[in-house]
């Protein structure tokens, strides 16, 4: 049997406390889900609004009413891999052909393709870290050899290339890394992403991006020579890329990814085609309206949680994000870090605010203890309720936290 870590982000509190359960926000114990790691949920009829479109929902979905749902093609719908190949090819000197597009029900799912399909015991991963525990627990679950290229606040979880270097083996199949980072928001520059992919061709190593919150960069323009591209536009054949409609897209309730390049006939043989005609839609004129209006929302929320911060150094701290709606806080009393399990098992208890534990989630032992990730992507009053009840913690409760058992 195959043996897999506990998926952590999604079963904390269901362990911890049997009445809460973690992510889901259905529960009625939650009144400030500030764990998510989405933008603002959107319908399609917002997003035909937000397009200036004129079409009504009846319009948009009438020719798939009509559709028989067979299986449909086996890599996904021509219409959605042309509009994905349009998004990719505009910023590169090479279009993208579709060919090379696969489309599964959700960047999870297309992790896991690419991860099992080519990985497997005797070889070796770097894995960017902190990130999403499935980029690091999946390939350690079929026996490959995993090395952490970790990064910290200190250094404001930047990247040391030099590190990579001196984590490279003979076995070294495939550098994993995620941009933006989750959970620091964190970004990977463009001239770092091109000393990545010299590295990986000196070795012939593939380099695996998951790009989920591209391009959600609140905090870096377009035009800025340093701007983020797709790791697919840096010229290496040997990158794949996923992302999904669920995060910078607001379209979580599609699961639709964008892009992976490898077969998924084992674990999928057909995604929802109602689910891909509306993604199609989605990333046809819509698309700009829809990130640019993100990217409006995630900067004035940030600026919000940047001033709840400024407000209490002397409790928290962390480096502002630069992409993507989260970011990863230290909580601290007198220079040393809480228990951050015990801190948001207690918020959730005595304000109904929904967090996410660093040292549960991200890590183990003093890595991340103390830090909790904060979702900041989603309707502004609730965001600053959210704060609110927060603050009303830090002013009442706040001494009564232990402080972390690893610092």
């Amino acid at each position: 049997m195959v043996k897999i870590e506990f998926f952590e982000v999604d079963h904390v509190f269901i362990l911890k406390t049997p009445r809460f359960n973690w992510i889901l926000s259905q529960s009625s114990d939650i009144k400030h889900n500030l764990a998510h790691s989405y933008c603002l949920p959107k319908s399609i009829s917002d997003v035909q609004r937000q397009a200036g479109s004129s079409e009504t929902g009846t319009d948009v979905l009438s020719p798939v009413l009509s559709k028989a749902l067979d299986y449909g093609p086996m890599k996904g719908s021509e219409a959605l891999r042309s509009n994905i190949s349009h998004l990719y090819s505009s910023e590169s000197s090479s279009p993208l052909s579709i060919e090379k597009i696969v489309t599964t029900p959700g960047a999870s799912l297309a992790n896991f393709i690419v991860l099992y399909a080519l990985l497997g015991p005797g070889d070796h991963v770097i894995v960017q870290y902190p990130t999403y525990q499935q980029l690091y627990a999946v390939p350690a679950s079929i026996g490959t050899d995993v090395s952490l290229w970790k990064t910290s606040q200190s250094e404001d979880w930047k990247l040391d290339l030099d590190e990579l270097e001196k984590l490279i083996r003979p076995n070294t199949k495939m550098i994993i890394i995620n941009n933006p980072q989750n959970p620091t928001g964190a970004i990977i520059f463009k001239q770092t992403l091109e000393r990545i992919v010299q590295t990986a061709r000196k070795h012939s190593i593939t380099v695996f991006s998951d790009e989920v919150y591209r391009p959600l960069f609140h905090s870096v323009s377009p035009t800025d020579s340093e701007y983020p591209p797709s790791i697919l536009s840096m010229g290496y054949d040997n990158t794949i890329a996923t992302s999904s409609l669920s995060k910078a897209y607001s379209l979580a309730g599609l699961r639709v990814i964008d892009l992976c390049v490898n077969v998924r006939s084992y674990a999928l043989i057909t995604a929802s085609q109602i689910d891909e005609y509306l993604a199609s839609f989605v990333l046809g004129p819509p698309v700009r309206q829809l990130i640019e209006g993100n990217r409006i929302l995630t900067k004035e929320n940030l600026n919000i949680v940047q001033s709840f911060i400024d407000k209490n150094t002397s409790f928290c701290e962390w480096t502002r994000p630069e992409g993507g709606p989260i970011g990863f806080i230290r909580f601290v009393r007198s220079g040393r870090p809480v228990d951050d399990v015990v801190l948001c098992t207690q918020l959730l208890e005595k304000r109904g605010i929904l967090l996410v534990p660093g040292r549960k989630c991200f890590g183990d032992g003093i890595n991340f203890s103390g830090y909790i990730r904060l979702g900041f992507g989603g309707d502004t009053d609730e965001l600053i309720a959210g704060l609110e009840a927060l603050q009303s913690f830090l002013d009442n409760d706040y001494m009564d936290v232990p402080l972390s058992p690893c610092a």
